[in-house]
């Protein structure tokens, strides 16, 4: 494993080998340095594998023993310019799937003693999934008011799950803290960078179903950033084997009422605003919980993202994204809140070829009241 974690703000390095999850200086996230396995070689891919697997040049494990047959979701017209990619209908019923195989494929090879993870639902239902793949005990952490099927399927994975006061801030605070105990994996979506080697097939599936092209824009929900950061990943690559002339602008859409990268955005800011402190954190005040972040740890590199694609950032109203999801229902999709609202922000574009992620699936929250 010839890997290396180093922190993108400081330099510090670490092998992957050890357990330690952030920059022990800054204590920010990891970026991975690998060596790929040589560029994708399109003409053997359609003898490999119909998993996210088929990419094994491009990513930093292959031969995975803890696979669920994850990736290959299918690309759907929804207009003549916008088309969806059906991400909920990987196995845990989300795409975070991508990444939890990752890590999971990860800890197993590391053997810890216990994994920790984080999330408001579907992060943490997907690490479950896999860790219970790899059998290795696993505790997820989320905020009170996390979907009851959501917390109902962690459970069935046979992963113990711990229910915290407040926010989302307030949950991952209590999994860092869990995580410095001896002998713990952190499976952090956010601060492990495996998490977005596993995202970025999703712009590979897009480039391989397209004929060896991609959207003029990729549309992606932004919480935590981390389908976007893969996207960015996967597009930087594409470009330098030569399998594609330009880079797709990336659209980041945000809950209006959660939206700190927005802000930050349009301010003409490299990271987040300074805001004031909340004495108590409160849960969730948007239906789109899975990106409710108020604070993402990787702030600079999507705002970085999105202005070099050429992007930008949108948000959506409550009412938007509840007339999102009926619409999609209509038209035979049952997504969650979250995964509607690239749809409530870019669904009626007609000027250029877009493609948004479904990205959950509605029974893991229901209709939006």
């Amino acid at each position: 494993m010839a890997s290396t974690y180093h922190c993108p703000q400081d330099g510090t390095r670490a092998d992957v080998t050890s357990l330690t999850w952030c920059c022990p200086v800054c204590r920010g996230p990891w970026d991975l340095d690998f060596e790929s396995a040589g560029p994708l070689r399109p003409g053997e891919l359609p003898g490999r594998v119909n998993s996210l697997w088929r990419y094994e040049e491009v990513l930093p494990l292959s031969s995975p023993a803890t696979t669920l047959g994850e990736g290959r979701t299918p690309l759907v017209p929804l207009t003549g310019t916008v088309s969806a990619k059906l991400d909920f209908l990987m196995p845990t019923l989300s795409f975070k799937d991508r990444g939890a195989v990752m890590l999971a494929e990860l800890a197993r090879r590391l053997a810890p003693e216990r994994v920790v993870a984080d999330s408001s639902g579907n992060a943490g239902t997907a690490v479950a999934a896999y860790c219970a793949r790899a059998a290795l005990p696993c505790t997820v952490y989320v905020p009170e008011g996390t979907s009851a099927k959501k917390t109902e399927q962690i459970r069935a994975h046979g992963a113990r799950l711990e229910v915290v006061p407040g926010n989302r801030e307030a949950t991952a605070r209590a999994a860092r803290t869990a995580a410095g105990a001896p002998g713990t994996f952190y499976a952090s979506h956010v601060f492990n960078p495996y998490f977005l080697h596993g995202t970025k097939t999703y712009v590979y599936e897009l480039w391989e179903d397209l004929g060896g092209r991609l959207p003029d824009v990729i549309a992606v929900p932004v919480g935590n950033g981390t389908l976007l950061l893969g996207a960015a990943l996967a597009t930087a690559e594409l470009l330098a084997q030569g399998l594609i002339d330009t880079r797709p602008a990336l659209v980041a859409v945000q809950a209006e009422a959660v939206s700190p990268l927005a802000a930050a955005f349009h301010a003409g800011a490299e990271d987040l605003l300074d805001v004031p402190a909340t004495a108590t954190p409160t849960p969730t005040p948007t239906l789109a919980e899975g990106i409710a972040i108020p604070s993402p740890p990787r702030a600079r590199a999507i705002l970085a993202a999105v202005r070099e694609s050429g992007g930008t950032f949108l948000t959506v109203t409550e009412d938007q994204i509840r007339a999102a999801q009926l619409d999609l229902a209509a038209r035979g999709f049952y997504v969650e809140t979250t995964g509607v609202a690239c749809w409530a922000a870019v669904g009626g574009w007609t000027d250029r070829s877009v493609v948004v992620p479904l990205c959950g699936a509605g029974l893991k929250t229901g209709l939006a009241a």
